[in-house]
């Protein structure tokens, strides 16, 4: 699967003349838990040509391939990906932790990395966070049967949410390392190994009945953890940006 996303990845370079800096995974697969038939949800961030930014009206900044059952790929070109880190945007912050990484230019990539810590914003982020689970679980676990694996689309954003409460900084992609930070034993742990043991013996499309001490506990923190979305931080440090955006365009030109 490799190779074919590589594959996909170079293809995508030919047919919009660009060049991909970093590939990685955003879904389960990034998360630790995917099963063999899981779909692979690959992000790119990738780069024009200099003429491409010299234009009156701005081009689309994105690219999404057709997704398929087995793969889901779309990518942000550079200049819109380094204005959405201005704005600390924590997605975007997300994928530069994934363990599971396509392709990148290392040295392109820990400047990216380096400045991902400098403009990360745990008010942001957190109101990102909790926004997501409540949303995921009004939308996927109302009914006495629910897919298993939406369980941990709302348990993720919170476990961040606390992650960050503890300000421990931007969270980990990977939920074992989540969990471990953010959950002590008792039956709240017990319960979310026994759902990841369920998830994984039963497949993706799996159903099951709710599970009391996750919903109480999902209750409790989308109540407690209610926020406004703060503006984004206030930092002078738009040059740095516009450095890294001027040096990665014109070194690939070169």
């Amino acid at each position: 699967m490799r190779a074919r996303v590589r594959a996909v990845l170079a293809q995508t370079e030919a047919e919009h003349d660009v060049q991909i800096v970093f590939a990685c995974e955003s879904g389960s697969r990034g998360w630790g838990f995917a099963l063999p038939d899981s779909d692979y949800d690959v992000r790119f961030l990738y780069v024009h040509k200099p003429e491409w930014y010299l234009r009156v009206e701005s081009p689309r900044d994105v690219i999404e391939k057709p997704v398929d059952a087995e793969l889901d790929v779309c990518g942000w070109e550079w200049r819109k990906a380094l204005g959405l880190l201005k704005r600390a945007n924590p997605t975007l912050i997300d994928w530069l932790d994934s363990p599971v990484i396509y392709q990148q230019d290392e040295e392109l990539m820990a400047d990216l990395r380096a400045m991902g810590d400098r403009f990360f914003s745990p008010e942001r982020a957190r109101w990102h966070y909790r926004s997501m689970a409540h949303k995921n679980f009004h939308y996927y676990l109302q009914s006495d049967e629910v897919r298993l694996k939406k369980y941990f689309y709302v348990l993720r954003p919170l476990l961040a949410v606390r992650w960050i409460e503890a300000g421990k900084g931007a969270p980990p992609m990977r939920f074992d390392r989540l969990l471990e930070g953010t959950v002590q034993a008792g039956p709240l742990l017990e319960d979310i190994a026994e759902l990841l043991s369920a998830k994984q013996r039963a497949g993706e499309a799996q159903f099951g009945p709710r599970r009391p001490v996750l919903h109480a506990f999902i209750e409790h923190e989308l109540t407690r953890a209610e926020v406004t979305l703060a503006p984004p931080p206030h930092k002078n440090d738009d040059a740095l940006l516009d450095a890294l955006l001027f040096k990665t365009v014109m070194g690939k030109a070169a």
